[in-house]
């Protein structure tokens, strides 16, 4: 393996038997049919969303075209921003390839509760799945802001393309402080909506959803704070992925699902420890993408990680194992000072070290340790095989 390459175990070749970690077998992918289930839940999810991101275009552009009243003239438009006004950005951004991972750990957490049974919920979790995905547009487009990165998915970030808009305008003051504030709000616009689509929930997803924005919250402020800080410790590490990730993307959409179908407390309890091992899993993952991953996958600069220098479970083995010149260089992370052949010798180093076998170990078994949480009570099969499949596309993705 060269420092270039993601260190991602191959989901499309896991050999006969399925991925192994030492000799034990862990679950295969589900059946084509539980993927054209899902297929025809994320359609639905994403009319609900083109719906509201729809409203909220023409609220904008004619409720609010005449603020002064009936009769009044129309105001002018953002002559700076002209085609890409804040619902165009936040219209832009939907749909441009995400893995809808958290509406579809909703579903089939409302499937192994029971739910497609008697299609109890299933307008809840459609609405839960809309809401899930806008609040992720406003995660990502904040966590640019707050990261400095200039892409996304291979486009450039929203404040990235409001400083150009800015820049191009010839417009008055800073472009940069134009762009990161105009992406506050389009990320506030999201947020909203998700918050409207929520307010239709039964009082039981609701308050999960408070929670998982909570949260989501949390993490990402633990995370700043620790990268300021400059805390490497696996503890730190492993609490900033839990909530920021493993709980936000995993486990409280399942917990919306299962509450869709009004599931019982034992049938919510397998599922959370399912979650919590993915949710793991998934933070894992992200930290080896975050340092090896191809930016033509990723849509981000390799070693993004080391860049920014996020309190990563790598970071907390790189402060363990690196000597030497790598560990001399391994004080840069983070800093205006770390080059990119410094990026280059770190995860050469770091794959030396054996850290990327230490973290697929450590994301096989938790797949495994998930897929033991699905046996330990009565779950619908479908949904069984559906969180099967979930749990190998969040373990063993390449972006």
């Amino acid at each position: 393996m060269t420092a270039s390459t993601s260190p991602r175990r191959p989901a499309a070749d896991p050999g006969p038997d399925g991925p192994r970690t030492g000799d034990r077998t862990v679950r295969t992918l589900p059946p084509a049919s539980t993927t054209a289930l899902t297929h025809e839940y994320l359609v639905a999810v994403d009319s609900a969303l083109r719906a509201a991101i729809t409203a909220l275009v023409h609220t904008w552009r004619v409720e609010l075209a005449s603020p002064l009243g009936p009769g009044s003239p129309a105001a002018p438009p953002a002559d700076i921003l002209l085609d890409h006004d804040l619902p165009e950005m936040l219209q832009a951004l939907n749909g441009t390839g995400g893995k809808r991972i958290r509406p579809s750990m909703t579903y089939w957490g409302w499937v192994a509760a029971g739910g497609r049974r008697d299609d109890r919920g299933e307008a809840d979790v459609v609405r839960a799945g809309a809401a899930l995905e806008l609040l992720h547009i406003f995660a990502l487009i904040h966590d640019d802001v707050m990261d400095e990165s200039d892409s996304r998915r291979g486009q450039p970030s929203v404040h990235t393309l409001a400083a150009q808009l800015h820049l191009h305008a010839g417009a008055r003051g800073d472009a940069r402080h134009f762009g990161e504030s105009i992406a506050v709000l389009v990320g506030d616009l999201a947020h909203a909506e998700a918050d409207h689509l929520v307010t239709e929930l039964p009082r039981a997803m609701r308050q999960i959803w408070r929670l998982l924005v909570v949260e989501l919250v949390h993490g990402q402020s633990r995370d700043l704070t620790g990268s300021a800080a400059g805390r490497r410790d696996l503890d730190h590490a492993r609490r900033v992925a839990r909530m920021k990730s493993g709980r936000y993307t995993v486990q409280r959409p399942l917990e919306l699902g299962a509450a869709a179908a009004g599931a019982p407390d034992e049938v919510r309890d397998a599922l959370m420890d399912y979650g919590e091992e993915v949710g793991e899993a998934f933070a894992l993952r992200d930290d080896l993408l975050g340092v090896w991953g191809d930016p033509r996958s990723t849509g981000k600069p390799a070693g993004d990680d080391l860049i920014s220098g996020k309190p990563t479970v790598i970071m907390a083995l790189a402060d363990e194992r690196l000597q030497g010149g790598a560990r001399r260089t391994l004080r840069r992370v983070g800093t205006p000072e770390l080059s990119p052949a410094d990026v280059s010798l770190l995860q050469t180093a770091l794959a030396e070290q054996g850290v990327v076998e230490a973290v697929e170990a450590r994301i096989s078994e938790h797949v495994r340790a998930a897929g033991a949480a699905l046996d330990r009570t009565a779950l619908d099969p479908a949904g069984v095989a559906g969180l099967t499949g979930m749990a190998h596309l969040v373990a063993w993705r390449d972006r």
